[in-house]
């Protein structure tokens, strides 16, 4: 329980059983009643904290709901009671007929509210986010978007314009995934809660969290339908995701399809830098990888694995795991840096040989 709630718990039971006893001092009828009265008042102390506590959680944005739902049920049922309907008939079955129309026009009203009151949080004039008086685009961002951790350098790199939206049940569901018992899935809640630490560290980016609910299974439904409301676009690299946003029409922006698009384009006899991290399958082959995770095969380099070299390109090979760069070493003796480049079992394939017979060489590792 919280401590400053605590406190304030217990004075206002202590109230509570004190104003009891205060009503059976005041009327001299109850004085013999004072322990009843005080005993009273205490039971009803009690029932507030109780449905205080059975309110915890309830948000100033329910209680909007709540309290749109209460007024615009009475006021339906008071149109409908003062209707020619009830002009005439037996004053009590008129007044019983109005007593449960009241009753449940209100309770009908106020259940609408509160089951869309996101829609409702999206009207109303002091939500935290309104996004009707919004002037620059607006992104809509995904789980899998803040695990996958390349939105924070895309952001950083200033390149993603507009304002990032991230609702406050994808928060919850990063949480869980962090909070896992899986190893694997606690990495990756653990990252996805690291970029959102360095994405809040961005002074230029504007990042809001809308306060919004759901459930575990109704997360991928909700997104789309605030990305609907808002008019914004979702940024995700779930594929199934991706494809009901299609579906319903909403934009969405794919980080992998961002990835392919800013590959750089290489063309033969252009010359390159590439880190030598091992040997080919030929004696005389060493073989690096570029910065979008293409392979680069260099002819006569085994002898400098480990180093930059520079390199001109001899022929571009495709292939289902990127490109595979054919290149021949420039001036070994002179432009070679000797720079220690880290190995790691994640650096490479077989290597098959690159001969003029044109046999496929192994697919290089795919881009984090």
């Amino acid at each position: 329980m919280n401590k400053t709630l605590l406190p304030s718990r217990v004075i206002f039971i202590v109230l509570c059983a004190t104003a009891g006893w205060l009503v059976a001092y005041t009327i001299r009828e109850w004085d013999e009643y004072r322990v009843v009265a005080t005993f009273v008042g205490l039971l009803i102390g009690v029932l507030v904290v109780l449905v205080d506590l059975m309110l915890k959680g309830f948000s100033l944005r329910g209680l909007s709901a709540l309290s749109f739902g209460l007024g615009a049920g009475t006021l339906i049922a008071y149109l409908l009671s003062t209707s020619p309907l009830f002009g005439e008939g037996d004053p009590q079955v008129i007044y019983l007929v109005r007593l449960a129309m009241f009753l449940t026009v209100t309770y009908l009203c106020t259940v609408i509210a509160l089951r869309g009151k996101d829609e409702f949080n999206l009207v109303i004039p002091y939500v935290r986010f309104v996004p009707h008086e919004v002037d620059v685009p607006v992104v809509v961002v995904d789980t899998s978007a803040l695990i996958d951790g390349r939105i924070a350098r895309i952001c950083d790199s200033g390149f993603l314009s507009g304002a990032l939206v991230i609702p406050r049940f994808v928060l919850e569901e990063l949480q869980r995934v962090a909070d896992a018992p899986d190893p694997n899935r606690h990495a990756r809640g653990r990252r996805g809660l690291e970029v959102l630490g360095e994405l809040r560290q961005l002074k230029h980016l504007d990042l809001r969290v809308h306060e919004s609910e759901a459930n575990a299974a109704e997360v991928d439904a909700k997104l789309l339908f605030l990305a609907q409301s808002m008019k914004a676009k979702l940024l995700t690299t779930d594929y199934n995701l991706a494809k009901m946003a299609e579906f319903h029409g909403v934009p969405w922006l794919n980080l992998n399809t961002l990835a392919l698009s800013v590959r750089r384009e290489l063309i033969v006899e252009e010359e390159i830098e590439v880190d030598l991290v091992k040997a080919g399958r030929e004696d005389h082959q060493g073989v690096g990888y570029l910065e979008d995770g293409s392979m680069v095969v260099v002819e006569n380099a085994s002898s400098f694995v480990g180093s930059r070299v520079p390199a001109t390109i001899s022929s571009i090979l495709p292939s289902a795991g990127g490109k595979i760069v054919f290149a021949k070493l420039i001036a070994p003796n002179k432009s070679c840096t000797k720079e220690k480049i880290p190995h790691g079992d994640d650096v490479g394939s077989i290597i098959k040989s690159s001969s003029s017979s044109g046999k496929e060489v192994g697919r290089p590792p795919t881009p984090k």
